[in-house]
């Protein structure tokens, strides 16, 4: 079996069950315990049973505080955990204004730090990089309604990101989930300079 170093589930804006019904099924198949090594979570659980969920997936598991979340949950605003030799952020990305707004995030990238800035909200799954920084966004892996997706018109892309991370190398593959309901896997990958 390859070694594809560190795994690490990227996901976030669930809103289960006020806008969406489950995970798909597709992607629960995909989502065994204990085959990654971290979780983070852009927020947006909504209720306890969905963190109990993660910490099934995996032993280390980073959750920051949605708009939808608790105000009094023990969630943070951001965090920032290091992965092999990168460091990333993580927030929920209500507080970036304009909401997922590239020269927002590039400065909050700079003020928490990071290598890689992992962020939400938005429920569209976006990689990007610049100025030797990367922008992770997951999307909504329930396919949660949002009036911002798809220029107001509410659609949502099921979608999740799945990090291979070794050294100062990530793999970044994003899952998403046709409307024919195929998984389709799109790669990227980036090395810390």
């Amino acid at each position: 079996m390859a070694n594809f170093g560190e795994l690490v589930l990227v996901l976030g804006d669930l809103h289960l069950p006020h806008r969406a019904a489950a995970i798909p099924p597709k992607f629960m198949r995909m989502l065994v315990p204990n085959k990654m090594q971290h979780v983070l979570c852009t927020g947006n659980l909504t209720s306890k049973d969905r963190h109990d969920h993660l910490r099934d997936l995996a032993p280390n598991v980073s959750v920051v505080r949605g708009d939808f979340d608790e105000a009094d949950s023990a969630f943070p605003e951001r965090k920032t955990v290091r992965i092999g030799d990168f460091k990333i952020g993580l927030i929920h990305g209500h507080q970036v204004i304009p909401w997922g707004d590239e020269e927002s995030l590039g400065m909050l990238a700079r003020e928490m730090d990071v290598d890689i800035l992992v962020s939400g909200h938005t429920h569209n799954n976006t990689v990007k990089q610049k100025d030797g920084k990367w922008f992770i966004n997951p999307g909504s892996i329930t396919g949660a309604f949002s009036p911002l997706a798809n220029g107001g018109s509410g659609e949502v892309t099921p979608s999740f990101i799945l990090l291979a991370v070794q050294g100062s190398k990530v793999v970044c593959f994003c899952y998403e989930l046709s409307k024919e309901g195929e998984v389709e896997v799109s790669k990227t990958e980036f090395t810390k300079g």
